[in-house]
């Protein structure tokens, strides 16, 4: 295993890149086709496993990223609620979808871009935002937007400001305020899925949603989403209900192979307990080499997804990551290249490790990044 794959964008690669099953799995798939256009038996092996191990999911639908699962599920919720507004928190980014190019987090943030070009203002005239962690601007949202919100999306750790975890009570509070106003909750979990633990980052938190988005670890890193919840909103979906959403390439065979192999791996014991073992020791190294050569940092981990920031902190929301100091993060990010090791060339993405990640992996990091935290 090479270091230099100690960060994978989005985290498809949870079992490490180009694994040896999966290939061969890929292999045997191949010699029967590659696309079919219609529904293969692969589609409800793979489905039957996301809906024993999500606890939101009754019904999935699969699609072929994680854009294209989040604009089904907001079609979905407004289907359902009849209603058009939505909330989003600010930094938390759902793909590149027009209505969630608001206030959006990842490359967005990275190239200092407030919104899209070429996003018109009719699409986004329903997205509100709040601060992450703020329960009281959620309220307040609720409030001045009575009877019109048709649900709340977001991601239940962030992974697109950075690594920001939710505070104690905010994702129960989220829970309480959309029931309380006939509103769907969303849990975009197309990083923290089956990341976080196997039942994602629902079952990790113990709160529920109506609608769960999944993508990348699903697909063992080919391409590939999925939207699902409960039956009956689901059943809204066409060709059972009258909201129409398709695509020729979904379930594509070879994306299912990948995450049935990838789900087995996953489902093994002791799989969640070695990934927060070395990514907890990670942190901590990172952090502790941090403080050791004088500079501000802090962060955090849950499981095999974690993230830094060179700031004080703490870190709650995307005003609170843009406080960290992103050029030296750049020179970090370089000199850690040069060392051998490649994080994500962005202070606001998560990073990730993997099950191919090594002890002696880990340690060679630590000691990599006293080396560069020492000269910058």
């Amino acid at each position: 295993m090479s270091i230099s794959t100690m960060l994978a964008l989005g985290g498809p690669a949870i079992i490490g890149h180009a694994d040896d099953e999966v290939l061969e799995a890929l292999a045997e798939t191949m010699k029967k086709g590659t696309s079919f256009g219609s529904p293969c038996l692969l589609e409800s092996v793979l489905a039957e496993m996301v809906i024993s191990a999500v606890p939101s999911i009754e019904m999935v639908r699969f699609v072929n990223s994680g854009t294209e699962a989040c604009m089904g599920v907001l079609r979905l919720a407004r289907t359902f609620t009849g209603r058009e507004k939505i909330i989003k928190f600010e930094g938390c980014y759902h793909g590149h979808a027009d209505p969630f190019l608001v206030k959006a987090g990842s490359g967005v943030a990275t190239l200092g871009l407030p919104d899209s070009p070429g996003v018109p203002k009719a699409t986004t005239s329903g997205t509100l935002t709040a601060p992450y962690n703020d329960i009281a601007a959620v309220e307040s949202l609720f409030n001045s937007n009575e009877g019109e919100i048709a649900a709340i999306i977001l991601e239940p750790a962030v992974g697109n400001s950075g690594f920001i975890t939710p505070k104690p009570d905010f994702l129960e509070a989220i829970r309480r305020l959309t029931k309380e106003n006939g509103a769907l909750l969303i849990f975009d979990e197309v990083m923290a899925g089956f990341r976080l633990s196997y039942g994602g980052a629902q079952e990790y938190f113990g709160i529920t949603p109506d609608l769960t988005t999944l993508g990348k670890v699903i697909g063992g890193g080919l391409p590939v989403g999925a939207y699902g919840g409960r039956r009956e909103i689901m059943e809204m979906v066409a060709p059972a209900g009258p909201m129409y959403q398709a695509g020729t390439l979904s379930g594509n065979p070879l994306a299912m192979t990948a995450g049935i192999q990838t789900l087995k791996r996953l489902k093994a014991p002791g799989t969640y307990e070695y990934l927060d073992r070395i990514t907890r020791e990670l942190v901590q190294g990172i952090l502790n080499a941090g403080k050791k050569t004088g500079h501000a940092i802090c962060g955090g981990h849950i499981r095999g997804m974690f993230g830094f920031f060179f700031t004080e902190g703490p870190v709650h929301n995307f005003d609170d990551a843009k406080k960290s100091d992103a050029a030296k993060f750049v020179r970090f990010y370089q000199g850690m290249l040069r060392e051998g090791v490649y994080f994500a060339p962005s202070q606001f993405e998560a990073g990730f490790t993997s099950l191919a990640h090594s002890p002696e992996d880990i340690q060679k990091t630590v000691a990599a990044a006293e080396n560069v935290l020492s000269k910058i």
